[in-house]
């Protein structure tokens, strides 16, 4: 029968946790090859290879690894920083993990890219990983100079032989992986849907709105909209979703579904082009979810060290996501 517990069922459990189900495939595919890379010893390797380049940026060339390892997930990244002996490129490393884009963003790339891009999907989705990566550069030498006092040492490392894969640890990992995305779904991003979901259907005396913006849900999203209006983000479904993408980056996804009601073909009504393009910007570069702050946390020993990474995160993204704004504005 029709009423609230079958929206909550088929709009909000379904919409949501299936919403980030579906790029699964993807982000097995993205360990697939990281797991090649280091069961073959060709890691290793290339950090020795990118020694002198590292070094340019302030760093050590152990400091590849982890952050190679960001794309996957930046939690187990910061916590291999720890493989590095030099204090300094340690927390560099650690500082500047975040703006590698972890699986858990990919979702939300893949949704946007295919709406609003799809002839130039690979382009964009390309450009989006190197603004990362040309940031985590500049912010690594800003850092090395200004931040982070100590010196260098030399890169010593004993090299592996290369090998055949082994099938069996290729898929362990890729399993463990799954295990943990699938676990995150039905534990974090179920919980998150359901709550945005009850905001979203209720209003404050807790009677069913016939309209989202009568909402809770509107009302707290209204409350946070100003931060983001400068960035041409206009509808409080926008910074709901934003909102929610710090307990985790897969969040953002299901909320925009819940949002919408289930049907992404509706994402139009909420961006445009060029918002899209500075949405995208935005959450490749703004805080890395809970868990990786709390690893950042565990690994420098203060709260403050945390803070720092969530504070320095979110202003690098507002401004980058402003700059954007203002360019894509005057073309």
């Amino acid at each position: 029968s029709e009423g609230p517990l079958k929206d909550m069922l088929v709009d909000g459990i379904v919409g949501g946790v299936g919403g980030v189900i579906v790029f699964l495939p993807n982000i097995l595919i993205l360990y697939f090859c990281i797991s090649l890379m280091e069961d073959s010893g060709y890691m290793a390797r290339a950090a020795f290879i990118m020694d002198k380049i590292m070094h340019k940026m302030g760093l050590h060339g152990k400091s590849f690894i982890p952050l190679i390892m960001g794309f996957g997930c930046n939690v187990p990244a910061i916590m291999a920083s720890r493989t590095i002996e030099n204090r300094k490129s340690r927390l560099i490393t650690m500082l500047i993990n975040p703006l590698m884009s972890c699986s858990a963003r990919l979702p939300i790339y893949l949704l946007l890219v295919g709406a609003f891009f799809p002839n130039n999907a690979s382009l964009v989705l390309l450009s989006i990983y190197a603004i990362g990566i040309f940031l985590a550069v500049l912010l690594a030498r800003l850092f090395s100079k200004f931040l982070v006092k100590g010196d260098d040492t030399p890169f010593v490392m004993e090299l592996p032989n290369y090998r055949l894969p082994s099938p069996k640890s290729v898929m362990q990992l890729i399993w463990e992986k799954a295990k943990d995305f699938i676990t995150k779904a039905f534990t974090i991003i179920f919980l998150a849907t359901i709550v945005i979901w009850f905001l979203q259907t209720f209003d404050v005396r807790l009677n069913v709105v016939t309209d989202s913006k009568d909402s809770l849900l509107a009302l707290i999203g209204g409350l946070i909209a100003p931060v983001f209006s400068p960035l041409g983000f206009n509808d409080w479904r926008i910074s709901t979703a934003l909102i929610t993408g710090f307990t985790a980056k897969e969040s953002v996804v299901s909320t925009l579904t819940v949002l919408l009601g289930g049907d992404t073909a509706l994402l139009g009504t909420m961006f445009s082009t060029k918002t899209a393009l500075v949405f995208l910007v935005f959450t490749l570069l703004y805080t890395p979810c809970v868990a990786a702050i709390a690893s950042v946390r565990r690994e420098m020993g203060t709260k403050k060290a945390a803070f720092m990474v969530a504070a320095i995160q979110c202003l690098i993204a507002w401004s980058v996501a402003f700059l954007v704004h203002l360019v894509l504005k005057l073309i």
